[in-house]
């Protein structure tokens, strides 16, 4: 696996390696030893999958402590953009964000740490599917998220505006400049 690290500390793009013939192909798509070697001590308790249409925008989403997660997240079928926004408190990139496009065909995986608002959108005609991994359990009290379309954060989601398709709590997010920075 390369640990590719990225424009903001503690965020990771992750390339397996695969091993293709033939018959299919083969990696390793997590890997405790190489992760804590590169990344440091993760504990993932939780798996979730989604599957999504084209069009399909989810987040930016986060929780609040003592519920905050880290996720290390793939995709399993179809094209997503994927974003992490540090919203950490005190940090020298809070505000900024980190963008990777996510695919069955490139199998990267994309490792975001507590502090951090997730998002992703879907960008394939035949939607995606859409894994990840959590160190923290979901709980509802503690869910939060910030606007997806937020001017100071200005994320380009690769998607026509009249594409997007939102659940109702994303509609009414509010902007970064309005929530409380995590303090972890």
């Amino acid at each position: 696996m390369n640990f590719i690290k990225t424009d903001i500390d503690g965020v990771y793009i992750i390339e397996p390696k695969v091993f293709e013939d033939e018959r299919g192909y083969f990696f390793e798509s997590f890997r405790h030893d190489e992760f804590q070697k590169h990344i440091g001590e993760v504990n993932f308790i939780q798996d979730n999958e989604s599957r999504s249409s084209y069009g399909v925008l989810r987040g930016l989403h986060y929780q609040k402590l003592p519920f905050a997660q880290a996720k290390l997240v793939r995709v399993v079928h179809g094209r997503v953009l994927d974003v992490a926004v540090d919203i950490r408190k005190d940090s020298p990139t809070f505000g900024q964000h980190v963008a990777v496009e996510l695919s069955h065909q490139n199998k990267l995986q994309f490792y975001i740490p507590r502090g951090f608002a997730h998002g992703f959108a879907v960008l394939s005609e035949d939607g995606a599917i859409f894994q990840y991994k959590c160190d923290n359990y979901y709980a509802q009290q503690s869910e939060a998220g910030i606007a997806w379309n937020d001017a100071d954060i200005d994320i380009e989601w690769r998607l026509p505006d009249a594409a997007i398709i939102l659940s109702d709590k994303d509609k009414i997010n509010p902007f970064l400049r309005e929530i409380e920075p995590v303090d972890l």
